[in-house]
């Protein structure tokens, strides 16, 4: 028992030392600093972005608008009217989708207020969400029909056209738990004595 005590003691000993050398590593030391710079540009690129208006969904006055698109390299622009229960559905959508994709700048303008802007984009009906890349209009939303043509549709799916249309990016977040989730799918099973997911 006595000599099961020295080995303990002597390989958490060890263990101790081997702690140190790992705390001293050279090979840690560098990917720790690789590893803080790209947190630090990161960040700055992220300030930067909230500058630019990014992370929020909000109002942009027609006098703004060509500033607002041409400022970002991705931003997707609501045309509603205030008065309009579809308008804000969109909103509601929007708006939880402008704080979790950073890299895409989300407004609104009120189509009543941008005569200019809705006749040089031929908006015709509302809600109109337009596309833009480069401030450059390359796709749109118009009405619900391309999102199961309901009113009561998932902020998922609205989530799903835009990245099928490019102007929102996945995170490495979202990959991951994508991933999971296929793999539950197809582990599960439909048989009642299973006992798969």
């Amino acid at each position: 028992m006595i000599e099961q005590e020295k080995a303990r003691v002597a390989s958490s000993a060890h263990e101790e030392v081997d702690l140190d050398d790992l705390l001293n590593d050279p090979e840690l030391e560098s990917l720790h600093a690789e590893r803080i710079a790209a947190l630090k540009q990161e960040n700055e690129k992220r300030q930067a972005l909230e500058r630019k208006g990014h992370g929020e969904y909000r109002d942009v006055r027609e006098e703004d608008f060509l500033a607002e698109v041409t400022g970002s390299d991705k931003v997707v622009c609501h045309f509603y009217h205030h008065e309009f229960v579809r308008c804000k559905i969109i909103d509601k959508h929007l708006k939880i989708l402008a704080s979790k994709y950073f890299d895409t700048k989300f407004i609104r303008v009120d189509a009543e207020n941008a005569p200019f802007f809705v006749t040089k984009l031929a908006i015709k009906t509302l809600p109109c969400v337009i596309l833009f890349r480069d401030g450059v209009a390359f796709d749109r939303l118009v009405g619900f029909q391309d999102l199961g043509g309901v009113d009561d549709f998932s902020t998922g799916t609205l989530g799903k056209w835009l990245l099928r249309k490019a102007i929102l990016v996945k995170s490495s977040h979202e990959n991951e738990s994508e991933r999971a989730e296929v793999s539950r799918r197809i582990r599960s099973t439909t048989y009642a004595d299973s006992d798969s997911d």
